[in-house]
């Protein structure tokens, strides 16, 4: 198993341009993957990497071992799974790249029930916001909300995802309730700058319209968002996997739910490829089971608001790329 560590390493050191990064991304020290890699040179009797002061890099060797020990530790991923599902278990390490607001609100739940339920599976998880290239940096899956479009990836419909305008008890009894989605350009708005669309879409009659908010503050955190909305400093339009609670509560209240907006989907992404590994096939049905349906994260208020613009007819499997971003 050291060599296999080794191998690790190596592609590890790669893929990241460095050993410190390398290092961070396998939670090791760095002197440890320094130590395999020279190990894994020494026992080939070539050099696999190139040392510059710029970076690291693969040697034409290097590039060719990496390529097929990928291939070998591929099979071997696939091998234990298969033995572990014959043993009515699912063994191995779950990859997994998730929104940082919804994963840490809701996923993260999940993958703890997960671990529970199958005690010999491994699970990394990198909770962020950034576009994560899926097959570049060897992630098993990753949980995006938005809108997909056609690409070599697999996507997986778990849920709707709706967007809700709210505001303040506050704001309202100083500023008044918009009526209208025209009204809101009279109105502070909290600005959501992790996505460029910027436009608010409603649903007027048989017609989709935009409304260009204005306003003074801007985050490109839903949560920051939701602060400053209960506060009274605005009017945003979030996530109702965010505002939930704050609904319940009375923090802040809905408006225009007249006119419905888009509704995105939630989705696990994964590799192209028919077979679907073992861990993440688990993953998707948990969260199926989790989430599915009408998500418990939903006011009752909202059902029969807002309008599907992804296709939803059919919970399988599609091809898909990483969707656009919402607030997450």
């Amino acid at each position: 198993m050291s060599e296999l560590d080794d191998i690790r390493s190596f592609i590890a050191v790669v893929e990241a341009g460095g050993f410190g990064r390398a290092a961070q991304s396998l939670g090791l020290a760095k002197s440890i993957v320094s130590r395999r890699v020279s190990r894994l040179e020494a026992e080939l009797g070539t050099r696999l990497l190139s040392r510059t002061t710029r970076g690291v890099s693969a040697t034409e060797a290097g590039l060719e071992f990496k390529a097929r020990s990928e291939r070998v530790l591929t099979e071997l991923e696939e091998a234990r799974e298969a033995v572990a599902q014959q043993a009515g278990g699912v063994a191995g390490r779950l990859r997994l790249a998730m929104p940082l607001t919804f994963g840490n609100r809701h996923v993260a739940p999940v993958l703890g029930e997960l671990a529970q339920l199958y005690p010999r599976l491994e699970i990394d998880v990198q909770a962020s916001d950034r576009y994560v290239d899926l097959i570049g940096e060897r992630f098993d899956a990753a949980i995006r909300i938005g809108s997909l479009k056609d690409s070599s990836l697999i996507a997986r419909r778990i849920a709707p995802v709706y967007g809700i305008v709210v505001g303040s008890p506050d704001y309202f009894a100083r500023r008044g309730r918009p009526q209208t989605p025209d009204e809101l350009l009279r109105h502070d708005c909290l600005l959501y700058t992790g996505t460029q669309e910027q436009d608010w879409v409603f649903r007027i009659g048989k017609r989709w319209v935009p409304v260009r908010p204005q306003g003074r503050m801007r985050s490109d955190s839903g949560d920051t968002l939701l602060s400053w909305a209960a506060a009274g400093l605005g009017l945003a339009v979030l996530p109702t996997f965010i505002v939930s609670d704050a609904l319940r509560s009375g923090a802040v209240e809905p408006i225009l739910l007249d006119y419905p907006m888009p509704v995105r989907a939630l989705y696990v992404v994964r590799p192209p490829g028919p077979y679907v590994p073992g861990k993440v096939r688990v993953l998707i049905d948990l969260l199926v089971a989790r989430f599915g349906g009408t998500p418990y994260w939903d006011p009752c208020q909202m059902a029969g608001h807002g309008q599907e613009v992804v296709d939803p007819a059919s919970p399988a499997d599609k091809k898909a790329e990483e969707p656009a971003y919402q607030p997450a």
